[in-house]
């Protein structure tokens, strides 16, 4: 049977009898990595292309770039003209973005708990820590402003998980009793913060100070946890528990 068959059957929305889930889901992805994994050791390439060396169709083929383009994990640039200029657009090639290599992994998890590990090793946890802190700041300083404009603690953290979602955190905030929660459902260095806390630690405390109250970190993501949660609670401290920095003094 000829590839172009096999994804014909399974595109019929066929389901596994041992898993319960539609075998078309499993074709899907299966055949949109292939795609993707041939842009990878071969781009950039023609849709035509893509369709000869597979085997497929190449309105197949289309319809798994359109997906990739539509997700920012590929990316078109005009093929370059052979001979004299004829009629008709340019053939496009395809190729993948950064976001589109990520997704058959990298060492990028392995290289920066090395390197932490290298730190603590040579120069101590001290200065672990001071690293946690100088990376918390770089990223929550371009947001200062954003975040302490607001006046109530719920309001600052609700500018707080907007900032935090632009830098890849995918935050977001709830009202919990007395109190707002702020989730981050992503944590771009939780691979790191498993073995070296004070990263978590170091975010913490610069939220504390950013949101003008003593805040509370109830779950991580880097103690397997689902999301990082921290309580920000709804009244404001005194100006008597405020640091000159406009942070807190716990």
């Amino acid at each position: 049977m000829k590839k172009q068959d096999t994804f014909d059957q399974h595109d019929g929305g066929q389901s596994s009898a041992a898993t319960g889930v539609p075998v078309q889901v499993t074709a899907e992805g299966r055949t949109r990595n292939e795609v993707a994994r041939l842009l990878l050791e071969q781009g950039p390439m023609t849709a035509v292309a893509v369709a000869e060396q597979l085997g497929i169709s190449p309105t197949a083929v289309r319809r798994h770039l359109d997906v990739l383009l539509a997700d920012a994990e590929a990316e078109t640039r005009e093929a370059p003209r052979r001979g004299p200029r004829g009629r008709g657009r340019p053939a496009k090639l395809f190729l993948l973005t950064e976001q589109g290599r990520a997704r058959f992994g990298h060492a990028y998890d392995d290289l920066a708990v090395a390197a932490v590990r290298f730190l603590a090793e040579h120069a101590g946890d001290d200065a672990v820590r001071a690293f946690a802190e100088s990376r918390v700041a770089a990223l929550v300083e371009p947001y200062r402003d954003s975040v302490t404009s607001e006046a109530a603690p719920a309001s600052r953290a609700e500018a707080l998980a907007t900032a935090l979602t632009r830098e890849g955190y995918a935050a977001s905030t709830r009202q919990v009793g007395a109190g707002e929660q702020l989730c981050q459902h992503h944590c771009p260095v939780a691979h790191v913060a498993a073995e070296f806390p004070q990263l978590c630690e170091a975010e913490t405390e610069a939220f504390a100070k950013l949101l003008g109250t003593h805040v509370q970190r109830l779950a991580t993501i880097a103690r397997g946890d689902a999301a990082c949660t921290t309580h920000v609670p709804a009244d404001t401290p005194g100006d008597e528990a405020r640091s000159p920095n406009g942070g807190t003094t716990a």
